[in-house]
């Protein structure tokens, strides 16, 4: 699994569910954040041989993107990933059998819209990291009825699964 979470919402940005994942997985679900939801400063990272790979390397350097790799058996220096990661064995992967590679990226990925738009988190005071907030428009003159207006907030931080973006 590759997780992406962004550090300063906490909000996960992806979780890629494949029974191997290589270099290529990686570029290609950064290349789809970073045109979506913008490049960010640096990436932290664990040693996984997906991040350290030259292509990866190389491409993160030609977007612009300081790469930050935790010491091998430091995994607090990844924090906020290191706790994503628990809460998703706790919530999920621990009480599941998963049958198909299927059955696991629907379960997952269900998973993680709960924890991004409902699951109360301490650190950001009892809120979801990614709430759709709805905000409703001024009355037009003479017009009784509100339009509500869909907003998300852009992260400026993500943390790919042993990785860090902000």
């Amino acid at each position: 699994m590759l997780t992406l979470v962004d550090e300063h919402t906490r909000e996960c940005l992806a979780i890629d569910v494949a029974r191997r994942l290589r270099s290529d997985d990686v570029l290609e679900r950064l290349s789809w954040l970073f045109a979506t939801r913008g490049v960010p400063d640096h990436i932290r990272s664990d040693n996984g041989p997906e991040f350290t790979a030259k292509v990866v390397r190389h491409w993160l350097q030609r977007v612009g993107v300081k790469t930050l790799f935790i010491e091998p058996g430091s995994p607090w220096e990844n924090g906020y990933v290191e706790s994503f990661n628990g809460k998703l064995s706790d919530e999920l992967l621990n009480g599941e059998i998963f049958y198909t590679l299927r059955e696991a990226k629907v379960l997952i990925e269900r998973w993680r819209i709960h924890y991004n738009t409902v699951r109360p988190h301490s650190s950001l005071g009892y809120r979801p990291p990614a709430p759709q907030a709805i905000q409703v428009a001024p009355p037009l003159a003479g017009c009784a009825s509100f339009a509500p207006l869909t907003t998300l907030r852009p992260p400026t931080a993500c943390v790919p699964s042993g990785a860090g973006l902000t």
